[in-house]
């Protein structure tokens, strides 16, 4: 369906293709990947037409389509959410705008309503609002004008635009970056019966291993293919690239002693002609080139923060709630010095608000948050990339801190997050999100706290990055407690586990494979988002030698009775747990929006109680009435917090 053959492309003054080839089929699920600057968006562009080849062709079946998710940006006007993602050709993105600014009584819309009805308009709303519902849009959102929605959410919106125009190819960057994890696995499920061909950029190493069939690696400016998934990949790679070191090293015997012939014999009349001809034969071998080296991502030895006590912190019967709705009630927590936990549950079961209660960015409602002796906390939020000034450089962000390290230091350390060379004196109002994020997780590895709190610290960033992080929390000597829904990280990183569901704490007293063993998880990732209450799972009953005669008739009555309370215990199980989830989905959503607000609504608060805000022209101003727009919409969320808890009943939490 789409063939790139013999391509070349040089980009300001580098070349990042040269006779490279790729084949895609339909129905082929494809996981690009490569280092920083490989040439993957390069590519992507090269195959939407964006971008012309400097030599070979890239050509795609005719009357083949394609659908591109770029990574971080993607327009949002005054289309609702459920317009925008009904938008699936120019006709029908026509035909919803003049219905809805015409009259309907006019010659115009009814046209309009035509063309919208022949191409599948009608067909086309309820297969929205399923996917929709699926990345966690509520059935209130789908009027809302899309501009409206955070970057974030305008990401999901087109992702389902996507999903509904179903294109025989599907490009996708990074698109589980903007995926809470619910929503993430919900995506993964949905896109093993995607009925066309997909190639995807991706760090996530568990979604490329449960949806690829083969690997394309960027290196030496080809396109390597690899069958199989990732961990496949990595394990033909190793082996390739010894077969190459091999091939490299015997060649260049050869030409050494090739070369040594001619220099010793290039002088000598009788020798001359031979000693060309070895020259020659140099010129005509084909150059095996050597193995690029994977060097590991951390070379340096991060600071380390002040030793702590034992207990580090402490939360004693704590309760939290948003408004009537329950988080916790009663809740005891206790961390201790070098403990190394995940939390993990169901969307909505409490993972981030735990957390924050930790961090102290919740206040602690009823009960008690005792820091231990000695220690720093320090929390690592998605938003935290908000914090960063953007008229300061990279280097200058990075050294900002009460005691800055030197310039030499900071460039290491940039440099194992991928900022090398003059990458170090960009502002950061030019860096992407990943990159913003990179620039936040060298801040805080610089200064590190002793406490280190942690809220989906892979969000954004690359293979590499990830890497370079992974390495870092190897050296970190300091207590660390974070969600993720990286399973490569968590699988590198934690060493104990810790379950939420409902307000009530499991804790696993083992990593995440001993958690998968325990909560008999059908994956590691569904077991991330698992709400069964694993605690309370029985151990099987050996099983019972039946006499040769067979058992009695009552006996085996007994036996029938118990199976069948068990299996319609288990379908109430069931049920009731799907109506918890959708109440928890709900609740999640909300939570997020309100502590969103919340933190925006101190930051606006400081802002005016600072002298300096009142000097500049027209600042408090504006900064009052940003301020009561936020607090609007606080109210506005709360009441929907409360009217969902009245819905849910008083014994429902999250």
């Amino acid at each position: 369906m789409l063939t790139i053959s013999q391509v070349s492309k040089a980009f300001a003054g580098r070349t990042l293709f040269e006779d490279a080839s790729l084949q895609v089929n339909r129905g082929d699920r494809v996981g690009l990947v490569g280092p920083n600057g490989a040439g993957k968006s390069t590519l992507f562009s090269l195959i939407l037409g964006e971008a012309s080849p400097d030599e070979g062709r890239v050509s795609l079946e005719k009357a083949a389509t394609i659908g591109f998710l770029p990574q971080e940006h993607a327009p949002a006007g005054e289309e609702t959410v459920l317009e925008l993602a009904c938008a699936v050709s120019p006709e029908v993105t026509k035909a919803q705008r003049i219905m809805k600014t015409t009259p309907e009584d006019s010659a115009e819309h009814h046209e309009a309503l035509h063309s919208f009805d022949e191409h599948g308009g009608w067909q086309l709303e309820p297969k929205a609002k399923r996917i929709l519902a699926g990345l966690a849009f509520r059935e209130s959102d789908f009027d809302r004008p899309a501009k409206t929605l955070s970057g974030g959410w305008v990401m999901r919106a087109h992702l389902a635009r996507l999903l509904v125009q179903e294109p025989d190819l599907l490009l996708l960057d990074e698109p589980t970056n903007h995926l809470d994890l619910e929503s993430l696995v919900w995506f993964q499920e949905y896109l093993t019966n995607y009925p066309g061909a997909i190639l995807m950029i991706s760090h996530d190493r568990e979604f490329l291993n449960q949806l690829v069939g083969s690997i394309i690696e960027i290196a030496h400016r080809r396109l390597n293919r690899y069958r199989g998934n990732w961990d496949s990949y990595l394990e033909q790679r190793a082996a390739r690239e010894d077969q190459q070191l091999s091939a490299y090293k015997n060649q260049q015997k050869e030409i050494a002693s090739l070369q040594l012939f001619a220099d010793r014999f290039r002088a000598k009349a009788s020798k001359a002609s031979q000693a060309q001809s070895k020259l020659k034969q140099i010129d005509r071998m084909e150059k095996i080139e050597a193995p690029v080296s994977r060097e590991r991502t951390v070379h340096f030895r991060f600071p380390q923060p002040p030793r702590s006590g034992h207990r580090v912190i402490t939360l004693k019967e704590v309760d939290h709630a948003y408004g009537d709705l329950v988080v916790y009630r009663g809740l005891d927590f206790e961390a201790e010095r070098g403990q190394r936990t995940v939390l993990v549950g169901p969307n909505g079961a409490g993972k981030s608000t735990l957390l924050k209660l930790l961090a102290g960015v919740l206040p602690v409602q009823s009960g008690a948050r005792e820091i231990g002796h000695n220690a720093k906390v320090g929390y690592f939020s998605q938003y935290r990339v908000e914090m960063l000034d953007a008229k300061q450089t990279v280097l200058e962000t990075a050294r900002d801190m009460p005691n800055p390290v030197s310039e030499q230091t900071a460039r290491t350390v940039l440099g194992s997050f991928l900022f090398r060379g003059d990458d170090v004196f960009k502002t950061t109002a030019v860096l992407s999100g990943g990159e913003k994020t990179r620039l936040a997780l060298v801040r805080l590895l610089l200064d590190p706290p002793n406490l280190l709190l942690m809220d989906e610290p892979t969000t954004h960033l690359d293979v590499g990055s990830i890497d370079a992080l992974v390495g870092a929390l190897a050296q970190y000597e300091g207590t660390l407690i974070f969600i993720s829904h990286d399973v490569y990280f968590i699988r590198a990183v934690a060493k104990t586990v810790l379950h939420i569901n409902a307000g009530k704490l499991t804790p696993y007293a083992g990593d995440y494979d001993y958690y998968l063993d325990k909560s008999r998880a059908t994956s590691a990732r569904a077991a991330l988002t698992s709400g069964e209450k694993l605690h309370n799972l029985q151990p099987v009953a050996p099983r019972q030698e039946v006499p040769a005669g067979g058992a009695p008739a009552l006996q085996k009555t007994g036996m029938r009775e118990t199976r069948e309370q068990r299996r319609a215990a288990a379908e109430d199980r069931k049920a009731e747990a799907k109506i918890k989830r959708d109440y928890e989905k709900s609740a999640r959503n909300l939570e997020m929006q309100i502590l969103k607000l919340e933190g925006r609504q101190r930051e606006l608060t400081e802002e005016l109680e600072k002298p300096e805000t009142y000097d500049r022209g027209g600042a408090a101003t504006q900064l009052n009435r940003e301020l009561q727009t936020v607090t609007t919409d606080m109210e506005r969320l709360t009441a929907e917090w409360e009217k969902l808890a009245e819905t849910a009943g008083p014994n429902s939490a999250v």
